[in-house]
């Protein structure tokens, strides 16, 4: 059975032909340093008896430290990863404006190999990106759900909503 991750991905357009997507620099060492493809949409893993939205939205304000804002939110769909894991996305157009990110934390031992264990936040910063540079800012496994969002908002104005 594969791992089963859910996230959302929050837009915004400022103009009219702008988009902006929040996205999240992944926490701890093997991160650091690193920007090109070093950022996710904030997301985790559920299990198969879990709704997949209710997982996005407490996976989100895990890692935001903030719950998910109250949004309409819709399904993007299932991106299979590189790795083999499925990502569940769900996607809401809002302005976005935490005060601060707050992560949770998890253990690694650091340096690998030393028996120090270290606490690290899962995500060590998150903020708005132009479609552009959030191509370049996320893991290559996750570009997919902006190619998905967009067709998402071309059938929407296509609709008339």
């Amino acid at each position: 059975m594969p791992v089963l991750s859910a996230g959302i991905l929050l837009y915004r357009r400022p103009g009219p032909e702008a988009l902006e997507v929040w996205i999240a620099h992944m926490g701890g060492p093997f991160w650091a340093g690193k920007d090109a493809h070093a950022w996710s949409i904030p997301k985790g893993e559920y299990t198969a008896e879990e709704d997949p939205l209710a997982a996005a939205l407490r996976e989100f304000a895990e890692e935001m430290g903030t719950p998910a804002p109250d949004a309409s939110y819709r399904l993007l769909g299932e991106f299979r990863q590189p790795s083999g894991k499925r990502i569940t996305v769900f996607a809401a157009e809002h302005d976005f404006r935490p005060e601060r990110i707050a992560s949770n934390t998890f253990p690694l031992e650091w340096p690998r190999g030393s028996g120090k264990i270290q606490h690290y936040p899962e995500i060590d910063d998150a903020r708005w990106f132009s479609e552009a540079e959030a191509r370049v800012k996320l893991v290559k496994g996750q570009l997919p759900v902006l190619d998905a969002l967009r067709r998402h908002l071309v059938e929407r104005n296509t609709q008339g909503r």
